[in-house]
């Protein structure tokens, strides 16, 4: 519900209001916040319990009341299913992410027609501009790893927090194998805690991090930095879902809200507001506010969704590879993300590999024909692999919109569209050629891939830009066309880039958050 302490607070205007809690929200939120100004986040769902049955097979995210159906939004095309719920939880999707944390390479800021074509993504700023916030991200969010050994590795300013956790044997095994063939592993840098002298759990080194709330809070998800920012003077309202945004003049007079659990209705105002509720629900937000006839990019909101191009390799094995289910999601391989001598087609950029582990029985099982059951109890134990990201190409036609059917909490429902380009496919297919080699080397007797087909690395649909007609924010996050408002979630970003978005949502967001508090 709305908290109590705001029912009463109508002539209260905030400095800062933000919209979301994942990533971006708290991020953005964070300078204001340590500068001591008056700070309200919304967020449209509640704290996550944490407990063992995180450990079960119910605990991955799309399985917990933390994913929510309340208002599904229809998929046209490219999706796992008819609909898509929404991950509405205080963190947001940090809370069920898997903790690796990449930098975007130097060149990932450059201009690739490759990619880009004649599309207008462009990074308004370079690699140089961003890394103080990359830096400053991986610092409040205790990331380990260690320099030295990717070969695509950019600069850095600082060293990383902690040193990575122990190595699974499995992990040691993979490292072996892509060194035979000429490959350049590494650790992969991990938001995750691994010393006990900060007063926090350390990590236990389960496998349940990725897709799952960690159950001792050893990941460094934002659930752990929320309550620091209440502590300085933030306010949360949970279960508050921002259903409209209104404007007078060139400003956001006030965020209309509506409480999930009542349907009540209650609106807050702010000197200035932030959109950071993620790709999918910011473009939702600001068409149905009809934002989009101030903005000359307005045309670009809700277009140009990406979300990477992602499948897993996976190889079975004569022995259990995490025979005690020990955490093994460590190694990364960027030998083939800008292209690679062996592979002609696509030329350029390609993307990068990381390990993926061995997936639930449990959880494998509810997905599989009842026939299969047996043989996935069986076998899955078994099986490790690697899962292959592909930078995918911005297309106008991938998009998030409106229809004409209302959901219970009054907004127009959003339809997603979204087709991968036949060259983020070929993409896909060399890394996952490259993949299927080091798991034999490894020792894997069988390969099975599996494409993925979900919404988590969904980036784009707001998109920074220098160009005011084809990109709705400008260089400092800022929405053109409204004094007051700035978006800082993924849907900003306007390349994928071959990594894992959430650093860079992370990073950008500290970059706006840092404008808006020196301007308060």
């Amino acid at each position: 519900m709305i908290s109590p302490n705001l029912k009463n607070e109508t002539d209260i205007i905030y400095d800062l209001i933000v919209i979301g809690s994942g990533f971006g929200g708290v991020m953005s939120a964070y300078p204001s916040v340590m500068a001591g100004k008056n700070v309200l986040m919304l967020e449209r769902g509640d704290w996550v319990e944490r407990n063992s049955n995180n450990w079960g097979s119910d605990g991955f995210f799309t399985l917990t009341k933390s994913y929510s159906q309340d208002a599904p939004h229809l998929v046209t095309a490219g999706g796992e299913g008819p609909t898509l719920g929404t991950l509405a939880c205080v963190g947001g999707a940090s809370i069920f992410f898997g903790g690796v944390a990449l930098r975007l390479r130097e060149r990932d800021f450059e201009p690739d027609f490759e990619i880009v074509g004649n599309t207008g993504a462009e990074w308004p700023f370079a690699y140089r501009d961003l890394e103080p916030y990359y830096s400053e991200a991986e610092q409040l969010l205790g990331v380990s790893g260690e320099t030295g050994h990717d070969p695509t590795e950019p600069w850095r300013s600082c060293d990383y927090q902690q040193k990575p956790g122990p190595l699974a044997k499995i992990s040691g095994r993979m490292i072996e194998a892509a060194r035979s063939l000429g490959h350049k592993p590494f650790r992969l840098p991990l938001a995750i805690n691994y010393s006990t002298s900060n007063q926090r759990q350390a990590c236990i080194h389960c496998n349940t991090c990725d897709g799952f709330a960690c159950a001792v809070h050893a990941k460094n998800d934002m659930s752990a930095t929320i309550p620091k920012l209440q502590e300085l003077g933030m306010k949360l309202a949970v279960n508050t879902i921002a259903v409209r945004l209104d404007v007078e003049g060139r400003k956001i007079s006030r965020v209309v809200c509506v409480d999930s659990q009542t349907l009540e209705q209650r609106s807050f105002r702010g000197r200035i507001i932030v959109s950071a509720a993620g790709a999918i629900a910011t473009p939702h937000l600001l068409l149905t506010s009809e934002l989009k006839k101030f903005n000359p990019g307005g045309d670009a909101i809700g277009r140009y969704l990406m979300r990477h191009c992602n499948s897993v390799v996976m190889g079975a094995f004569l022995k259990r590879p995490a025979p005690q289910a020990e955490f093994h999601k460590q190694i990364g391989i960027n030998d083939y993300y800008f292209g690679h001598p062996t592979v002609s087609e696509p030329s350029g950029k390609l993307g990068c590999i990381q390990q993926f582990g061995t997936p639930q029985v449990d959880y494998v099982r509810r997905h599989v024909p009842v026939w299969k059951r047996a043989l996935v109890t069986l076998g899955v134990p078994y099986t490790t692999g690697f899962i292959v990201i592909a930078e995918d190409k911005p297309s106008s036609e991938n998009r998030v919109s409106l229809t004409q059917h209302k959901t219970k909490f009054g907004m127009p429902q959003a339809t997603i569209v979204h087709r991968y380009e036949n060259r983020d496919l070929a993409a896909r297919s060399a890394l996952i050629r490259a993949t299927k080699k080091i798991l034999k080397q490894a020792g894997a007797f069988y390969l099975h891939v599996q494409d993925i087909l979900t919404f988590s690395h969904a980036i784009g649909t707001v998109r920074l830009g220098n160009d005011p007609s084809r990109s709705p924010l400008d260089a400092r996050g800022a929405f053109r066309g409204i004094d007051n408002l700035y978006v800082a979630d993924g849907s900003a970003l306007p390349r994928s880039g071959g990594v894992n978005p959430s650093l860079t949502i992370a990073a950008n967001a500290l970059r706006v958050g840092n404008g808006i508090a020196a301007n308060l």
